[in-house]
């Protein structure tokens, strides 16, 4: 019996007060991704990470999918490494595999209502 495959950890590395990391965290959850969050200021291992991945520099966000570092992604972009990780797309939400959410879905309608 094969079981699918897993959709890959998402690891957020991010700091207390970047309003890029709050929105790119925001977004992750609207579209119902799962994460693993660090806050670098409070761990050196995961500082340590950033730097490695962003030449140096402490950029957050940053966000690693299966061993695929993404510097200040946007949600779109997770959204593709998860893809390109788990190609079949297994066990990810609508939402995560680029299809829009119930949310979404209402807004547009109410767009379309009104032209």
């Amino acid at each position: 019996m094969t079981h699918p495959a897993a959709a890959p950890p998402v690891e957020v590395m991010w700091r207390p007060g970047c309003p890029f990391c709050g929105s790119l965290r925001r977004g992750l959850k609207r579209a119902g991704i799962a994460t693993l969050e660090h806050d670098i200021w409070s761990s050196p291992e995961a500082a340590v990470r950033v730097r490695a991945a962003a030449g140096g520099n402490e950029t957050v966000p940053t966000v690693f999918v299966a061993g695929q570092a993404l510097v200040n992604p946007s949600v779109r972009q997770v959204q593709a490494a998860i893809r390109a990780a788990s190609p079949e797309g297994q066990d990810m939400p609508a939402a995560a595999a680029g299809q829009p959410s119930s949310r979404a879905q209402r807004i547009l309608g109410r767009i379309a209502f009104w032209r």
